[in-house]
Parts: structure tokens; C-alpha cells; sequence
């Protein structure tokens, strides 16, 4: 300090900086919070003071919130009150909305809590707080945000929606930037700029989540605010394929997103419909659902079923649509009916309405052929399977060991998208072990059958020979010489001894 400073002089800047660190001086706070929101007024000793005058707290402590609106200018009306008795006082516009934390009050925190924050809370307010010979001031100004959402409540998938962001600071406003998930909302035909306001033209479930507003002033004044949609629509994928294999069951997905009966949503129906040919024929209608799900069941399907399926649910006056599609696994093979031992063998793997981008893989998954003295079928362990990759499997010789459950499954980017299973059996195959008594008795059949074979067959020849043999004309065997003129005598005599060589 220069010597020649005049004495009054110093003594005036010793009582002014000592004034600016007394615990009653206070500086003006700025707090920004959004309407709808909890705003926090914050009123604490510094650990310095906490250090000096802790001991005071635990003393009698009383606290006094005002508020002036606002303007500074206007007359300030009472908050909230505190008295040394413990009795706490509000506003009739702050109840229950303005609260205390009174077990604070010996940690030297006495901040202001308002919930639900409104419009007309923003302005100054100001604490008085006395414990002991000591008091403490706070000065706080709070400026509050609001965000309009238009229509309010509970939001439907393909409904339009605006959203409006504003603040109570009294600058012009020079600029308005939106954010979703973190990432700034470009302006395109779906999201549009009114004066600060955006539009979404039409709403997707992916759009729920918190939105983001800054607030750009000419004062350089930067306002930001919070705002998290709950959109209610189709959970799962814009588009689902569901693979299932013929003859097997299939559940075809829709599933609101959220359950609409909390949010007192009743009346929700779904009607189900099929694109048979250039047609949509309706099957199923269903009401309110379980939890929001609508799925549609099928017990058994086939080539027949395959195609695309719309799922319509009715939310009041909205209606959302999910289109599903099935496609049907199925094996053909090259040989129609029974297959022979040692024959070559196509499986085909096909699918219907394929999306371009499916993988096959075969592998077998039991085989007939076991150890035992009994046909069975028993599941191969991962160690011995061998998988085939390709949508056709070719068995060039089909033996026994190709016997049983053979599966083909489809695969694409997310992982493993159904399968379906193809049964092989073989005609004229060993299927069981040979039984020693069993071979004897067939044995002894068989050489008996083929004894009497035998025996017939030289009876039939003994009797084939004896009729070659024998005379053709038995009338033939009696010859009978008849008598000429002048030998009647001898020819008597030769009669005679003709029928007695006859007798």
C-alpha cells in the first residue's frame, strides 16, 4: 500500500472487503429447470462456515423462502416457513408442491425443493435463514422450460406429433436444435421446423426415447431441456419372416410394445388376414389380448400356408398394421416311395418365399443302426456327427448306416432360423441281428420245402414215363384172321389154335 494512502481511506476498504465475506452476504444463483420436472432452489453453508458456525446449527434454526416473481422490483410473498418450533408453513399455490429436507438443516442445507414444477413458479426467490446470532441469505433465479407435446398422453405408432420447446428467459430466441438419442434430428420430409416447433409427420416406435431441445438466445444465453417420449406400437421387426417346417406348428408375432390396459387403454382388437392370390382373407379376430399380444397360432402347416399374413390392431380410431411372412421348410427326395439298399439318393431341402440370404446345413441326427439286438433309434454325440453343408444331400449308395432322422436347418445372419426333419428307411435291409434258433428253424423249413419239392417232382416223371409206354389203341391186341376158300380145314385148325393162344 502506497505510504501516502490517507488513513480514512484504508480503514474504508478494510470495512468493505470484511463486509463481502460476512455469512448474510449473498450472490444471486441462476437455476434452469424444465415444467412437469423437479426444480432444486439451493441454499447450503460453505464448509468453511459449516467449520465456523457449525456448533450454532444444532441450536434453534429458522427458515424463510420468499419469492418476488418475475421482477426483483416486485413485493416478495412468503413460500415456505420454518419457525424455531419446528411448525412449517406454505404458500396455498405451493402446497404440497414446496417442500424442505429438515434433517439437512444440521448439515447447513436449506435448499428449496418444488415438484411438480409449473410455469409461474419461474422468478426470484430469496432464503432467510437464522440459527443462533447468525444469519444466511440466498438469492436464487429461477427460469423454467417448457416442452408441448401435441397430442398429449400416450402416443400411437403412425399417429402425427408436434413437439414445442420454450423458455421464460427474456432474450430473443435466434436459434432451435433438436436431438434424438444423443444425435442431432435432421430436417427431412418426415421431421419439419415451425418457429422452434418440430413436426414428425408420422410416428414409429423407434422414435420413442428422451428428446433433446437447445435454446440459443441473443445473449448468447444457451436453454436446454429434456423431453421422453412413449410411443405405443408393434414390437419386433417392421417386417418378420417366421421358418417353419411342414407339419409342424407356427406362431406368427404381434405384440404391442407395451401393455395398452395400464396406460387405460381398452378396446384394442386385432383382426388377422391372409394374402391368398392377390386376396387378403380374413382368419382371426381377436380382442384386447393378453398383455397386448396378438399372435396368431396355427397347429399345422404346410406349402399351402406359406405366404404373407397382416396382423391389424385398432387402437381407438388408429389403426397399426405388421405384415408377416411364413415360409415352410420341406424335403423332397429324388426316389418317390420306398428306397432300396445301394440305390443313389437326392434330399432337397426347399423353402418358400426365401429372402435370398438363408444357408442349409444336413446332418443326421439318429441313427437305426445300433449295437444292440433291437432296432432303435439313438442320437448321435457330437463328437461322430458330421454336418453337410448345401440345400440338396446326396447318398450316392444308400447303405444302413443312412438309416434314420436326417435334418436340414436354415440359417442366416441373426443365427439358426427353423428346421425340418426327414425320416429314411430302406426296403430289403438287415433292420435286426440274426437269431441262431431262429436261423436253424428257417434253415430246416427251408430244406423240408425242398425234399417234397423233390419227391413231387419224380412222381410226376415215373407217371409220365408209364403212359409213354403203354399201347395207344387196346382193341389193336385181339387179331382175328379170317378163313379163305379151300382152307376152311386148315384155317380151323389155326382158329382153333389162334384162340387157344388167345384163352
Amino acid at each position: 500500500m502506497p505510504p501516502f494512502m490517507p488513513l480514512s481511506l484504508v480503514l474504508m476498504l478494510l470495512v468493505t472487503n470484511a463486509s463481502s465475506t460476512l455469512p448474510g452476504a449473498a450472490k444471486e444463483q441462476r437455476v434452469w429447470a424444465k415444467v412437469g420436472d423437479l426444480a432444486l432452489l439451493p441454499c447450503h453453508l460453505s464448509p468453511q462456515e459449516l467449520r465456523s458456525h457449525g456448533k450454532q446449527l444444532y441450536e434453534k434454526t429458522a427458515l424463510r423462502w420468499e419469492r418476488r416473481g418475475k421482477s426483483s422490483h416486485k413485493e416478495p410473498h412468503m413460500v415456505l416457513e420454518v419457525e424455531y418450533s419446528g411448525l412449517l408453513k406454505r404458500a396455498r399455490s405451493m402446497i404440497p408442491r414446496a417442500s424442505v429436507k429438515e434433517a439437512s438443516f444440521r448439515q447447513g442445507n436449506f435448499s428449496l425443493w418444488i415438484e411438480p414444477l409449473l410455469s409461474d413458479d419461474a422468478g426470484h426467490y430469496e432464503a432467510l435463514v437464522r440459527y443462533g446470532k447468525e444469519t444466511q441469505r440466498c438469492q436464487v433465479k429461477l427460469d423454467v422450460v417448457t416442452v408441448t407435446v401435441n397430442p398429449p398422453g400416450l402416443l400411437v405408432e403412425t399417429e402425427p406429433l408436434w413437439l414445442n420447446c420454450n423458455s421464460s428467459h427474456s432474450a430473443k430466441l435466434v436459434g432451435v436444435q433438436w436431438f434424438h438419442n444423443g444425435s442431432l434430428v435432421p430436417i427431412s420430409s418426415r421431421f419439419q421446423a415451425h418457429h422452434g416447433a418440430l413436426s414428425i409427420s408420422r410416428l414409429s416406435v423407434s422414435d420413442s426415447g428422451p428428446w433433446h431441445c437447445e435454446l440459443t438466445y441473443s445473449d448468447n444465453e444457451k436453454v436446454f431441456a429434456t423431453f421422453n417420449l412413449q410411443i405405443l406400437g408393434l414390437a419386433g421387426p417392421a417386417s418378420p419372416v417366421v421358418y417353419a417346417a411342414a407339419g409342424s406348428a407356427a406362431n406368427l408375432p404381434c405384440t404391442l410394445n407395451r401393455d395398452p390396459r395400464a396406460s387405460g387403454i381398452l378396446g384394442v382388437s386385432a383382426h388377422w388376414s391372409h394374402l391368398a392370390g392377390r386376396d387378403l382373407e380374413t382368419w382371426a379376430i381377436f380382442r384386447n389380448g393378453s398383455k397386448g399380444s396378438f399372435n396368431l397360432h396355427l397347429s399345422e402347416v404346410g406349402q399351402g400356408d406359406s405366404g404373407q399374413y397382416r396382423c391389424a390392431v385398432s387402437i381407438h380410431a388408429t389403426t397399426i398394421t405388421r405384415d408377416v411372412t411364413l415360409a415352410v421348410i420341406t424335403v423332397t427326395p429324388s426316389i418317390k416311395g420306398p428306397v432300396a439298399e445301394g440305390s443313389h439318393l437326392l434330399l432337397i431341402c426347399s423353402l418358400t418365399h426365401p429372402r435370398g440370404h438363408e444357408r442349409f446345413q444336413w446332418r443326421q441326427l439318429s441313427s437305426g443302426l445300433t449295437n444292440e439286438s433291437s432296432f432303435e433309434a439313438t442320437s448321435r454325440g457330437p463328437g461322430v456327427q458330421h454336418y453337410y453343408l448345401g440345400s440338396t444331400l446326396e447318398l450316392t449308395t444308400v447303405s444302413q448306416e443312412d438309416i434314420g432322422t436326417w435334418e436340414c436347418s436354415v440359417h442366416g445372419s441373426e443365427g439358426r432360423l427353423g428346421a425340418v426333419e426327414y425320416e429314411l428307411y430302406i426296403t430289403g435291409a438287415q433292420l435286426a441281428e440274426s437269431h441262431p434258433i431262429l436261423d436253424g428253424q428257417v434253415s430246416f423249413s427251408l430244406i423240408l420245402v425242398l425234399l417234397l419239392l423233390l419227391v413231387a417232382s419224380l412222381l410226376a416223371l415215373v407217371l409220365r414215363s408209364r403212359r409213354i409206354f403203354l399201347p395207344a389203341f387196346p382193341a389193336l391186341e385181339r387179331v382175328v384172321i379170317a378163313p379163305t376158300p379151300g382152307n376152311a380145314k386148315k384155317d380151323e385148325g389155326q382158329e382153333e389154335k389162334s384162340l387157344q393162344t388167345e384163352c
